[in-house]
């Protein structure tokens, strides 16, 4: 197979492992920075072009869409689907992952354990939105944050007012979030390939840290996860439409609760923990699934 590997940066860690998971299993792989497409839209032949070249043969694509790129990095995947190109993830999915608030809404449509969770546009209704969500300590994140950054633990019911008004005042949207403080500063990231986990790991925050995120010094472990969080973070997948997903559960006293569910989930936390080849596993996955115009949405999203 010819693959593409969409990514702003060649030497990352999960876009070399894609590289040498394609290479290793007999394909070619070519890494294409994302920024560099530009693309003919035309209903009868839409193409995309790089550096001067049409880009043209691909069996598949791979997109590692980072959150600052997303608008044109998913304009560029959704070409590709146009072009009959398979995706490891749709656009759809992608997108519908990306915006927080609306995949904790479909995955609270489907039944899926999440913290609850409040959203608000008015500073009159924040003492309420507090209330809702079962008072503090709780946590405030910004829609438009990753890796941990923009979110808050407020440990008192002023602090929250405050933080809360002070994010609204600068047009910021946020939403409110109860604090799990069972969870002890931990979450289990669970790497869903095709309606399986294959692989987790318990991610653990720095002394006096709550935010569990590797970026932010956490630490990651091996992890036996139950057949509950097995079962909830399948299905968190597969309400966002993704074929691959990073699903971040957190273990409450009511159940595994999830927090997000991540379309461009790194590889280099996951493969060191576990010594798992998730790599090639990825492409396995597409050597099994990759065909011609298979996608459900064909760059419809």
């Amino acid at each position: 197979m010819k693959i593409a590997i969409l990514s702003r940066n060649k030497k990352l860690y999960s876009t070399r492992r894609m590289v040498e998971a394609c290479q290793a299993r007999g394909h070619e792989a070519r890494v294409i920075d994302t920024l560099r497409c530009y693309m003919n839209i035309s209903s009868a032949n839409p193409e995309i072009h790089y550096k001067g070249e049409n880009l043209t043969g691909f069996d598949a694509v791979i997109p590692r869409i980072g959150a600052s790129i997303t608008f044109y990095g998913t304009a560029v995947s959704r070409q590709f689907e146009m072009m009959g190109v398979f995706p490891l993830n749709e656009l759809v999915a992608i997108t519908r992952a990306r915006d927080k608030l609306r995949s904790l809404q479909l995955l609270s449509r489907k039944g899926v354990g999440i913290p609850v969770t409040g959203f608000a546009h008015s500073p009159d209704d924040v003492q309420d939105l507090i209330k809702m969500v079962g008072g503090a300590p709780l946590v405030i994140k910004l829609l438009e944050g990753t890796q941990g950054i923009g979110v808050v633990l407020a440990e008192t019911r002023k602090a929250a007012e405050s933080v809360i008004e002070a994010f609204m005042g600068l047009q910021a949207n946020i939403m409110v979030q109860e604090f799990i403080k069972e969870a002890g500063g931990s979450d289990i990231r669970c790497f869903v390939i095709g309606e399986k986990v294959v692989a987790a790991m318990k991610r653990q925050a720095l002394e006096g840290e709550f935010r569990s995120n590797l970026h932010r010094g956490g630490s990651a472990s091996l992890i036996k996860i139950t057949p509950q969080e097995r079962a909830t973070a399948v299905k968190a997948a597969k309400v966002m439409g993704l074929n691959v997903a990073g699903v971040d559960i957190l273990r409450s006293g009511r159940g595994p609760l999830v927090m997000e569910v991540n379309s461009s989930p790194g590889l280099e936390g996951i493969e060191a923990a576990t010594g798992k080849d998730v790599a090639g596993m990825i492409i396995q996955f597409l050597e099994k699934n990759a065909s011609p115009h298979k996608t459900r949405t064909k760059g419809r999203g």
